[in-house]
């Protein structure tokens, strides 16, 4: 027989507001406690020194991860010039200064070069494994980190205020992979100074936004209340750039046994790839869409 699961069948996103100074895994366990969720996981690792949107999967959402994880990233971020640290942030020890602080019109000047697609390394101290270790434990261990570049694609990169005349406040738009950190580094080396990142926030990750994520505060007062559920976001909410199908209860039922479905008629989509099915607004499968057929690759079990 097997093992009842600990905790609740909670399935949702919860768009976390993420405090300084907690990290991305203590942060995920907060919110399933105050779910009591039997299960939880996050859609892009956020270091301890940044707040903003942390995306946290609940139950069946876990299986739509992926999904958010592939979705354009925004930050605004301050970057202050006269000292490059080992950790590209406030946090590490200053390995190389410079006197040169750049005017706002010379960091305009640079930013088209780090728009598109470019080859950015990564910083020393990162979550990227090398065989098989966290490339910050090496780090912090005292052992030299090499990392190989990595092509990455910044969609946007604006200069958005001096807050004084050493430090910039910038706001980017980016893919997958990308290391804001590693952006200011690059940044203060191509002005001729040297750079790191002092303050950084995430105001997206994909469909998920400001306008809908909760400060940790709140959502365990809304805990304490009974009315933490109201902050549940749909399972769905990660799927915004895959179209949805709508399905009969015939085919509804032969997906919930992994079994292909046809996708006929008028309406039927003539696309291809990535696609989710759903019957009367709840979530079936994730699969592909292909010739009319769709192929289910996870299915949701709600139990």
């Amino acid at each position: 027989m097997a093992r009842r699961k600990k905790g609740n069948p909670v399935h949702g996103w919860v768009v976390l507001d993420k405090p300084i100074g907690m990290t991305s895994t203590q942060a995920v366990g907060a919110v399933r406690r105050l779910f009591g969720a039997q299960k939880a996981g996050h859609a892009g690792t956020l270091d301890p020194l940044a707040t903003g949107i942390l995306p946290i999967a609940l139950g069946e959402a876990t299986k739509t991860v992926p999904f958010a994880v592939d979705g354009e990233k925004s930050y605004r971020f301050s970057v202050r010039f006269g000292a490059e640290t080992d950790t590209d942030d406030a946090e590490g020890k200053v390995v190389r200064t410079s006197d040169v602080l750049p005017s706002p019109a010379e960091i305009e000047d640079i930013l088209e070069d780090f728009i598109g697609e470019i080859s950015q390394v990564p910083p020393a101290f990162s979550a990227i494994k090398i065989n098989g270790n966290r490339a910050y434990d090496l780090a912090r261990s005292g052992e030299q980190v090499v990392l190989e570049a990595r092509t990455i694609v910044v969609d946007d990169l604006r200069l958005v205020a001096m807050a004084d005349e050493a430090t910039a406040v910038l706001e980017a738009d980016c893919g997958k992979g990308t290391y804001v950190r590693a952006l200011a580094r690059d940044m203060g080396r191509m002005l001729g100074s040297a750079a790191h990142v002092v303050a950084l926030r995430r105001t997206r990750v994909g469909g998920f936004d400001e306008e809908i994520a909760i400060p940790l505060v709140e959502l365990a007062e809304a805990a304490e209340q009974g009315d933490v559920m109201s902050y549940l976001q749909p399972v769905e909410a990660a799927l915004d750039e895959i179209p949805g199908l709508s399905m009969s209860q015939n085919d509804a039922a032969n997906l919930s046994r992994g079994q292909s479905v046809l996708v006929r008629g008028r309406d039927a989509p003539v696309m291809t790839g990535a696609a989710w099915a759903h019957f009367k607004g709840r979530i079936l499968a994730l699969g592909e869409l292909e010739k009319g057929e769709f192929r289910p690759t996870r299915v949701f079990n709600f139990g």
